[in-house]
C-alpha cells in the first residue's frame, strides 16, 4: 500500500513528509497552477530535496501531440531528474508516448484514465502506474470500484508489475474504496488527509486518555519525567 500526496505547495509537502509514510508525490498543471506562476523546474526539484530520492516524484506532460509530449518528457527527465514518472495521459498520441517512453526505460504514470479499456492498454503498454480518477468516475455514472477492480484481476493474469495509482477522490470512504477494491496506490490531496483526522471520536479518545493519566498523577506529571 502506498500513499502519494498530490500538491505542488512546498509547505504542505515538508509538513506531510514528517507525519506520512508517504511514497511519493504527484503533480499535475492543475495542481501546479494553485502555487501562482513558479519558477518550475526549481520548484519541482526543491520538491525533489524534501521527499528524497526513494520517493516517487510523478510531472505530467502538457503538449498534446506525440512529438510535444516527447519533448516535454524529455525536458521534465533533464532538467529535473531520471527518476521522475512522466505522467501521460491515455488517448491515442498519449499511448504512443507511453510505448517510447518505456522502450527507453522511463518510469511512467498513464492518467486521465476513466474506462476499463483504458487501464486495460495502458497496462499492456507497460506504464509503471496507472491512475484512474475515482471521483470524476463516479460524477459520470461509472463504478469506480468496479473499474479498478477489474484492473487488479488483469495485472494478476498478466502477471504485470503495473500498479494501480488511483487519483481524483473528494474524501477518504472513497481512497478506502479504492484499496478495497485493488489499488496499490492512492494520491491524496492534503484537504482529505485533514478531513481524515477530523473525526471528534478520535480527539474525544486521546483527551479522555490524558484526563485518566491526570486523575491518577495529576496535571504536572508526564512519563517523560517519572
Amino acid at each position: 500500500m502506498e500513499f502519494l500526496l498530490d500538491t505542488a505547495n512546498l509547505e504542505e509537502i515538508k509538513k506531510y513528509t514528517e507525519i506520512l509514510p508517504l511514497a511519493g508525490v504527484t503533480s499535475n498543471p492543475s495542481i501546479v497552477k494553485k502555487e501562482g506562476k513558479i519558477d518550475f523546474f526549481n520548484h519541482i526539484k526543491e520538491i525533489r530535496n524534501i521527499i528524497g530520492g526513494d520517493a516517487s516524484l510523478h510531472v505530467q506532460v502538457v503538449a498534446r501531440d506525440y512529438e510535444g509530449m516527447i519533448k516535454d518528457a524529455e525536458t521534465i527527465l533533464e532538467k529535473i531528474d531520471k527518476d521522475v514518472f512522466i505522467k501521460v495521459p491515455v488517448n491515442e498520441e498519449g499511448l504512443k508516448v507511453i510505448k517510447k517512453l518505456k522502450s527507453q526505460g522511463v518510469n511512467v504514470t498513464a492518467t486521465a484514465i476513466y474506462t476499463k479499456f483504458q487501464g486495460f492498454l495502458a497496462i499492456t503498454a507497460g506504464a509503471d502506474y496507472i491512475a484512474p480518477y475515482f471521483n470524476r468516475m463516479e460524477n459520470l455514472n461509472i463504478d469506480p470500484k468496479a473499474v479498478i477492480n477489474e484492473f487488479a484481476k488483469e495485472i494478476e493474469r498478466s502477471n504485470s508489475k503495473t500498479k494501480i495509482l488511483a487519483a481524483s477522490f473528494k474524501n477518504v470512504g472513497q481512497v478506502n474504496a479504492a484499496y478495497e477494491s485493488g489499488a496499490q496506490a492512492a494520491t491524496i490531496g492534503p484537504s482529505i488527509v485533514k478531513e481524515a483526522f477530523l473525526m471528534p471520536s478520535i480527539a474525544k479518545a486521546v483527551k479522555d486518555f490524558t484526563s485518566d493519566w491526570e486523575a491518577i498523577f495529576g496535571k504536572d506529571v508526564k512519563i517523560y519525567n517519572l
